[in-house]
């Protein structure tokens, strides 16, 4: 379920962001909630309830990714990755649709996870700006890396490798 707080995350996030090379402008609705179309209701295709989808982050309420929120930077943190993916097929993908990368490493798995997590790792690759960083987020979360495998992809943490 989504928040009033939620909604001013993303605005503190994504306002003034560049796009596409557009600047992005967020504001808040003044509607307090958005009323989906009835059953066989025309609707244009311009409302979808993606609420209950699989690929949806938030979707739990709880889940940690509550916990990982962060402002658009240059830095990507990539999960989901399988044991099979290997970093120049990342590096290839993540230029194709976002520029030269400047950085990538992997986030090593902790001692007793090792086994447990060794095909879900995570690693961390940055672009050459805040914007290609955006594109790539946007072309390259929920990639199909596998059958029913996707790349999860978010706005790493730290600024910089």
């Amino acid at each position: 379920m989504s928040t009033p707080q939620q909604a001013q995350t993303a605005q503190n996030h994504l306002n003034k962001v560049v796009f596409f090379g557009k600047e992005l402008h967020i504001t808040l609705s003044r509607h307090s909630q958005v009323s989906l179309p009835r059953d066989g209701q025309e609707d244009a295709g311009l409302t979808k309830d993606f609420a209950q989808s699989p690929l949806h982050r938030f979707r739990n309420p709880g889940s940690h990714n509550f916990q990982n929120i962060y402002a658009p930077s240059p830095c990507l943190h990539l999960s989901n990755v399988p044991e099979s993916i290997t970093e120049e097929f990342l590096r290839e993908s993540f230029e194709r649709v976002g520029g030269a990368i400047t950085g990538y490493r992997w986030i090593p798995l902790k001692g007793d996870e090792t086994e447990l997590k060794k095909d879900k790792r995570m690693a961390i690759i940055q672009l050459g700006s805040t914007e290609h960083a955006v594109q790539a987020l946007v072309a390259m979360h929920n990639f199909q890396l596998m059958d029913k495998r996707y790349l999860k992809v978010s706005f790493a943490k730290s600024q910089s490798l």
